[in-house]
Order: structure tokens, then C-alpha cells, then sequence
């Protein structure tokens, strides 16, 4: 039980600075501590497999991904409210974030509230790696290929929010 509290204590506590943080490169980098005690959690749900997905998907290539992101802007910091003001994000971007939310809201109403009582493993069927992925990519396809595009989309919303202006003040 102790261990259980320590991996959620890390698990919140690191989620929390992530967000805290005005360096992308430290947000990162408590994310992916954050991923290592969510992977701690799930070995305690005896759950092995799951733990070590979530090293390999989530800490080892999208967190790599998320971090040359920010290495390849180069953002040291977060911009400010006033920075903001000042004109440095268009106002279609904020149209364009506000659109977006709305879909991702949707998209969470709906697959919240489709009934799902019939899908998941077959009751004598054994649970393999090969039945995880059958599952996944048969039955769970579309939710697979909205998460790569969901990723996709805030890559591309990060470049675009830390641009610089080519003719800007040499900042």
C-alpha cells in the first residue's frame, strides 16, 4: 500500500509542475516522470504489459517526439498574457484553438455515451498480445487513428504558437 501512495503522490505532484512550469523543456521532462509513476501504478494492478506500453508509447516515443518539438522551436519560455496582447498570436489561431476544443468536447460526449457492453475480449477467448491488437486495431481502429491525428494537430499547434515573425524585431 505504501508503494501505491508514493507512485500517486509522484503521479500527481509531477502532473501538477508539469503544468506549472514556464520552461516547455522541464514540462517535459516531469511529464515523462509523471508516465513513470503511472507505469508503477499499473505493475502494482498487475498489469505488466500495460506498464511497459506505457514506457515504450508514451514515455519513450511520443514524449521523444513532444521534446524535438520543443527543441526544434527552441521556445526557453512560455509567452506571457501581455505578449499575447501585443499581437504576437493572430486571432485565427484563437478561433481556430476555440473550434478545436468544441470538437475534442464532442468527440469525449460521444465516446462517453456509446454503449460499449458488447465489445472486449470474448469470455473464453484468452487474453494475448495478439488479442490486444486484434481488438485494437479491428475493433478500436477509429479511436487509434483520432488519437494519432489528435497528436498530430497539437504538433502543428505548437509550431504554430511559437513562431517567430519573419520581419519581428529580431527576437
Amino acid at each position: 500500500m505504501t508503494a501505491f501512495y508514493l507512485f500517486g503522490a509522484i503521479a500527481v505532484i509531477t502532473s501538477l509542475m508539469v503544468i506549472a512550469q514556464h520552461n516547455p523543456l522541464h514540462s517535459v521532462l516531469l511529464l515523462i516522470a509523471s508516465f513513470g509513476a503511472l507505469s508503477g501504478l499499473y505493475v502494482l494492478l498487475d498489469a505488466p504489459f500495460v506498464a511497459v506500453i506505457q514506457i515504450i508509447v508514451y514515455a519513450g516515443a511520443i514524449m521523444v517526439l513532444f521534446l524535438f518539438v520543443v527543441m526544434l522551436l527552441n521556445a526557453p519560455r512560455e509567452d506571457t498574457e501581455e505578449a499575447r496582447l501585443r499581437g504576437r498570436v493572430a486571432p485565427g489561431v484563437t478561433k481556430a484553438g476555440v473550434v478545436l476544443a468544441i470538437a475534442l468536447i464532442g468527440e469525449l460526449i460521444w465516446a462517453l455515451t456509446r454503449n460499449t457492453a458488447s465489445r472486449g475480449f470474448p469470455a473464453g477467448e484468452p487474453i494475448s498480445v495478439a488479442a490486444i491488437g486484434r481488438l485494437l486495431f479491428v475493433e478500436y481502429s477509429f479511436a487509434f487513428e483520432v488519437t494519432s491525428v489528435l497528436i498530430l494537430v497539437a504538433m502543428v499547434g505548437a509550431i504554430v504558437l511559437a513562431r517567430r515573425d519573419a520581419k519581428g524585431s529580431g527576437a
